[in-house]
């Protein structure tokens, strides 16, 4: 009885080692991702931007995370959430994301007009080129990990935690460990 205990808290030890594991790294591949890239990253199509302002409101708020998937031009509708580079006025060169309201067909291609749900007026108009993709969802938990990260005590306390009790566990078995063999040691000399 006593052995199936032990056996189950080891399983538990090792899951809670593995989840704080892939915590870690997920944590850090994303704020590599967001900080060193510039969001210029896409992996099988796919792009994570945060949220900056309010324009979106009451449906994206200010540190939400966006996945973005690259899609054919073509298939965009009016009401998706594109975002995209813009290059006019005071969207030169920002990264937008804000919901298609018109698309015009011209004889040079296609006319997007967007507009942020919160804004009076339309953005400036967007060609195709300009749009990195489609909002295909957005990430609950990147979005508060990208919200913690404002604030430096959670922020710290989300990557610390899990990081302390991978080292606390790892300390706990290296002792576990030690004293097995010194047990085995000991062992073996009084059979001797």
């Amino acid at each position: 009885m006593e052995d199936k205990k032990i056996k189950a808290f080891d399983v538990i030890i090792t899951i809670v080692k593995i989840i704080c594991t892939i915590l870690l790294v997920l944590i850090i591949i994303f704020l590599a991702l967001q900080r060193f890239s510039g969001n210029q990253i896409a992996i099988g199509g796919y792009r994570v931007f945060s949220v900056a302002t309010e324009s979106m409101v009451p449906k994206y708020k200010v540190g939400d995370v966006l996945i973005i998937k690259k899609v054919d031009i073509n298939d965009l509708k009016v009401g998706d959430d594109v975002t995209y580079l813009g290059n006019q006025s005071d969207f030169s060169g920002r990264i937008v994301t804000h919901q298609i309201v018109q698309i015009d067909e011209t004889e040079n291609g296609k006319i997007f007009h967007t507009k942020g749900l919160a804004n009076e007026v339309e953005d400036p108009l967007i060609k195709g080129d300009q749009i990195y993709g489609k909002v295909v969802y957005k990430c609950i938990i990147f979005s508060l990990l990208t919200k913690l990260r404002e604030n430096m005590a959670a922020f710290y306390i989300i990557v610390f935690v899990p990081l302390g009790i991978l080292v606390f566990l790892q300390i706990k078995d290296f002792i576990e460990e030690k004293k097995e063999n010194k047990e085995e040691e000991k062992s073996d000399e009084e059979n001797k």
